[in-house]
């Protein structure tokens, strides 16, 4: 029973750091696309962010 706890544990953490970086990395491409100093730099940073946001629907 304790291999199992251990394991569900490990999981638990490895997906909560895998959301905390990716809620990082929207939030540095978000700021990008409004604080750039180029409107072409504005603009790529706004289509990365719109792929990084896009849901994909379920089948």
């Amino acid at each position: 029973m304790s291999a199992l706890y251990g394991l569900f544990h490990d999981a638990a953490a490895l997906t909560a750091t895998a959301s905390f970086l990716y809620g990082g990395i929207l939030a540095a491409v978000a700021l990008t696309s409004v604080l750039a100093r180029t409107s072409e730099r504005r603009r790529d940073a706004r289509s990365t962010l719109a792929i990084l946001m896009k849901m994909r629907r379920p089948k």
